[in-house]
């Protein structure tokens, strides 16, 4: 009897060894797995700018129409395209459109959504009607016309998208100036396109 004293104390000893052991193992796996899961919880998304933004160093340059009729700042570097009268300037998303047109009186918001809107919509892919209103530019007087339409495909995805526009009339002499800037829905240009719209001087 003298002996079993002995080894029960021992295998006591060895349990105790092992429940010890036991518990510090699933005290230090807790904390580790709470930190992995708040590492998770906590990791921040990814910024997402609108696409078509016109970034701030944007440099613009002065172009002046075959016909000589006004100057105007477009953005420098843009693909520049001509067609009839029209010269357009591109750049990923966004366009800035430049043409002339005679026209013996001056453009006013009636004559705006007789005359013009019909065109307006029938050329547009997707067009969805904004408003029309006057507002003062450097140049004077300026009738403006906001629309929607459906934008080019994608040349890498064939995605097409929603974009903005604003069509600007401008009149003096018997000629009219038409701007129009366009870009994705959601896109922040309202300093650049005001750049270009306040920028046209009749020569």
């Amino acid at each position: 009897m003298r002996l079993a004293t002995p080894a029960l104390s021992v295998v006591m000893a060895g349990l105790t060894t092992v429940l010890l052991l036991g518990g510090c193992a699933a005290s230090d796996s807790g904390p580790s797995g709470s930190a992995a899961h708040s590492g998770t919880a906590t990791t921040a998304a990814p910024e997402s700018n609108p696409a078509g933004d016109i970034p701030d160093t944007q440099v613009f340059v002065p172009f002046t129409p075959p016909a000589g009729l006004f100057t105007v700042l477009v953005p420098e570097g843009w693909a520049r395209t001509t067609e009839g009268t029209a010269t357009s300037f591109t750049d990923k998303a966004n366009t800035v459109r430049i043409e002339t047109a005679a026209s013996a009186e001056a453009p006013s918001t009636e004559s705006v959504q007789v005359d013009e809107l019909p065109a307006i919509a029938s050329s547009t892919p997707g067009y969805r009607p904004g408003t029309v209103s006057a507002v003062q530019r450097k140049a004077g007087s300026v009738i403006v016309i906001t629309y929607q339409g459906t934008s080019a495909p994608n040349p890498v995805t064939g995605k097409t998208g929603i974009d903005a526009f604003e069509r600007y009339d401008y009149w003096r002499n018997g000629h009219e100036a038409i701007l129009t800037l366009s870009g994705p829905v959601g896109a922040d240009n309202v300093d650049p396109w005001r750049t270009i719209t306040d920028s046209l001087q009749w020569t």
